[in-house]
């Protein structure tokens, strides 16, 4: 059965409202980073005549995801590029484990985020990695609390990563 991009963009938003990163729909007017998306003080905003590619909304979330809930309450823009290169990268991968932990969640297929047309030529890299079961930034998430790794999960008594404990950040 084909999954329709109204579909996807239904199931990933119901799921983004459920764990509490807010989501509307409306033109967006100026040039974002990811076509149709734009955050706005936590919110992701979503121009569907100009999205592209629905599993984007899923990492953009991931940037959100793993901010505190005060860098949520002021995100704008690409939320990358406020920060310096060393917490932009380990926030960009952290982003791309969350978003690999909600595509498992939702049953969803890798390449939904993972898009050809994404990670500078790195999609299928991604996808071999996270269904391989190396987990890149899992020790990020460990430490945000979100999830377990395997060791913690059982000391614990929790299922491991991709399984997460909660999704957002503290």
């Amino acid at each position: 059965m084909e999954t329709t991009k109204e579909t996807l963009i239904n199931t990933i938003i119901q799921f983004l409202n459920k764990v509490g990163i807010p989501t509307q729909f409306n033109a967006i007017h100026e040039a974002t980073f990811l076509p149709g998306i734009l955050i706005d003080k936590g919110t992701i905003t979503i121009d569907e005549n100009k999205l592209l590619y629905p599993g984007d909304l899923l990492h953009e979330a991931g940037h959100i995801a793993v901010m505190t809930k005060a860098e949520r309450l002021q995100a704008i823009g690409n939320v990358g590029e406020t920060k310096n290169q060393a917490d932009a990268g380990g926030e960009e991968l952290a982003a791309i484990a969350w978003s690999y932990a909600a595509l498992v969640h939702l049953a969803l297929p890798p390449e939904v985020v993972f898009h050809p047309q994404g990670y500078k030529g790195a999609s299928n890299w991604y996808i071999e990695q996270y269904t391989s079961g190396t987990y890149i930034a899992l020790p990020l998430l460990q430490w945000f609390g979100l999830c377990y790794d395997e060791k913690q999960a059982l000391v614990n008594a929790q299922k491991p990563y991709p399984y997460m404990i909660k999704w957002l950040r503290d």
